[in-house]
């Protein structure tokens, strides 16, 4: 049977506004609906280690993530030292050895605050909120050292108004590169989670 010209209409426009819906990435389903976001943390130095090592690596993501060249990594630093001891295989004995007051080259004491994340303790709504705040983490992954600056998430809404936070992709950089092999993406549907071990949260400031 023909469909009537005024609801083939209607059925088109109807088509039309929820593709539209879709590709703005808020789609409706049942009674409730999501959203896909993203967050990233701008403007961080473009550093590339010196060479592979894991020791190199973690000095060089230290040197990102804190951007001050007093407190981390070079010589005369106040972590110098620290971080060369601690063990680039263990983000818990990185953020041991970091963590606590240390002293700038001209005596000045400052606090560092260095925590360590457990894989299964990452918090969707809580790294959200540190990206936001352009506060970027040190992520272990596969025997890899990496600069967590960005996620995309999923919101999803139930007819409730309650809502569920799903990390889709973690964006990363990887301070071995500075091709196009420095942009690295995890991508929680496909890589394996098991090959994460964890994230460190890391701060300085005076004491």
């Amino acid at each position: 049977m023909a469909i009537p010209r005024f609801r083939r209409s209607a059925l088109s426009l109807m088509l039309r506004y929820f593709m539209a819906v879709c590709l703005a990435d808020v789609c409706a389903y049942g009674q409730g609906y999501f959203t896909q976001q993203e967050v990233r943390v701008p403007g961080l130095p473009m550093l590339m280690a010196r060479s592979h090592d894991p020791g190199d690596v973690l000095l060089t993501s230290l040197d990102i993530l804190l951007n001050n060249k007093g407190v981390c990594c070079g010589k005369d630093s106040a972590l110098e030292d620290s971080a060369e001891k601690a063990d680039p295989s263990s983000l818990r004995d990185v953020a041991t050895k970091l963590q606590g007051r240390h002293l700038l080259s001209d005596g000045r004491p400052i606090m560092v605050t260095a925590t360590y994340i457990d894989p299964q303790a990452v918090n969707a709504g809580l790294l959200i909120a540190t990206l936001r705040e352009k506060h970027a983490l040190l992520l272990a992954w596969n025997g890899h050292l990496y600069i967590c600056y960005g996620v995309t998430y999923r919101e999803d809404y139930d007819a409730d108004g309650g809502v569920m936070v799903t990390i889709l992709t973690f964006l990363l950089i990887d301070p071995r590169y500075s091709d196009s092999r420095r942009q690295i993406v995890f991508d929680r549907a496909s890589d394996d989670w098991g090959k994460v071990q964890g994230m460190v949260w890391l701060s300085s400031s005076p004491q």
